[in-house]
């Protein structure tokens, strides 16, 4: 099964401003990105952003880059005009790989990407892996995913689900008798749920967790979400974590 990556980097970025160009041992993030997202088997990799100095630094890379407008509430918008401008058919499948996260492993964005093919009555696909930590489970930030016996999600939330009634009264711990799973924000579209994601409202649920997933799940879409293959490193989101992404590079080189 193609697919094609589209990569949505925005220059404003409210805890890391400039993030797509920070400098990472020489080169910038972005291309960091770019270059690992074309090591796949991607059939095109293209990156959607709204400002001209990351459009003039991905062209200086050899990159592709489509502009798209500046008023997108969300990078699911913003690839959704590059499908649009890149003619993509509906049947066809877009990955959108985050631009923050430059150790994203390619056997990830291939296995996200071939996802579909695993059912074909999905609209979307996406990854988790196991989460092993208490402290990872009851973390906001950490999003959480629950699975039907298909790989379905049946919900994402930022609280830990399914709630533990026994164990989760008496503390928070990890019980040893449920497993659970972080999302990892990485997802695979048919074009076509793309077309129709633009047009809908906001969902409630949407609304009240700020997760854009539960748009398409309000919307009688369901989403396949696979157990990643192998480890996925976190992204780049503050200015320690861009420290720590130099420092770990620099190490390798």
């Amino acid at each position: 099964m193609s697919f094609t990556v589209v990569i949505p980097a925005r220059y404003q970025s409210t805890r890391l401003p400039g993030k797509p160009l920070a400098d990472l041992v020489g080169m910038t993030m972005i291309q960091r990105v770019y270059e690992q997202a074309a090591k796949s088997e991607a059939q095109r990799v293209v990156v959607a952003t709204d400002d001209e100095r990351i459009r003039t630094a991905v062209l200086d890379f050899g990159g592709e880059v489509a502009m798209t407008r500046p008023d997108h509430p969300s990078g699911t918008d913003r690839v959704q005009e590059v499908c649009t401008q890149l003619q993509l058919g509906k049947d066809e499948i877009v990955v959108n790989v985050q631009g923050d996260e430059p150790f994203l492993p390619v056997s990830v964005i291939n296995q996200v990407g071939t996802c579909l093919k695993q059912d074909s009555g999905a609209g979307v696909a996406t990854l988790c892996v196991k989460i092993s930590d208490a402290a990872e489970l009851f973390d906001p930030n950490a999003v959480k995913v629950v699975r039907d016996v298909s790989n379905r999600a049946l919900y994402f939330s930022r609280a830990p689900v399914p709630w533990h009634r026994d164990s989760f009264s008496s503390g928070q711990s990890l019980p040893a008798d449920t497993e659970y799973y972080r999302h990892l924000g990485i997802y695979a579209y048919r074009v076509e749920i793309l077309n129709a994601y633009v047009h809908w409202p906001r969902a409630a649920a949407e609304i009240a967790e700020s997760l854009e997933q539960l748009r398409v799940m309000n919307n009688g879409v369901a989403i396949y979400c696979e157990e990643a293959l192998v480890e996925v490193p976190p992204g780049i989101d503050t200015q320690a974590d861009l420290e720590a992404a130099r420092q770990y590079l620099a190490a390798e080189s």
